[in-house]
């Protein structure tokens, strides 16, 4: 799994609790919003992160980014977003941002907090978003060595940016594929926002 290998990598200390509702990323993909039910799922989560005694959350899927800001308004405990800590790092490159998604609801979404992101830092940033078709059906059908293809025959495409963000955690693992191919910084969601999230409790 991306995220336990990002926090393998970066933080081992840390002891990790799974919670997982895999019904939630089927339901947004046939849904055309995120609707009071699916808020109330993803709250219910993090209480229950919460309750567990958890010192922060991190959540895994890139189409949530409004209910999870809701569920973390009055948590006591740093709650992230998948792709914000990719996004900080991904702007400390430059402002022109490519961004390949295999989870196409997700992308709307990730514009708008990027969008929201740059405009309450003031910045003049663009992001390109490109749904790779098909990569998430290969991975889910266990073919990882054609997702990681499709995913850098895409990348090969863009040229002139200072950064590429690989949208979901699942698309982490076409790191080296992606960087082999393209000319700027390659950021994942779950290596910046661990990075990110160690930070924010080890401080405390």
């Amino acid at each position: 799994m991306p995220a336990q290998q990002a926090f393998a990598r970066v933080w081992p200390e840390a002891q990790l609790v799974n919670v997982l509702d895999d019904s939630l990323s089927a339901d947004r993909a046939i849904a055309d919003r995120l609707t009071p039910a699916m808020h109330q799922r993803i709250a219910s989560l993090a209480r229950y992160g919460i309750d567990l005694g958890a010192a922060g959350i991190l959540y895994t899927c890139s189409a949530f980014g409004e209910a999870i800001e809701t569920a973390r308004a009055n948590a006591s405990i740093p709650i992230l977003k998948p792709n914000e800590a990719m996004f900080e790092e991904a702007l400390a490159s430059g402002t022109r941002i490519a961004m390949l998604a295999t989870f196409r609801p997700s992308i709307l979404s990730m514009e708008k907090e990027f969008a929201e992101m740059v405009e309450v830092r003031g910045l003049h940033a663009s992001l390109q978003s490109t749904w790779v078709a098909d990569a998430m059906n290969a991975l889910r059908s266990g073919d990882a060595v054609k997702h990681n293809r499709l995913l850098a025959e895409a990348a090969v495409k863009l040229r002139g940016y200072d950064a590429l963000m690989l949208a979901q955690f699942s698309t982490a693992q076409a790191h080296a594929e992606v960087s082999a191919v393209t000319d700027c910084p390659v950021f994942t969601s779950p290596g910046s926002a661990v990075v990110k999230l160690k930070r924010a409790i080890v401080k405390q």
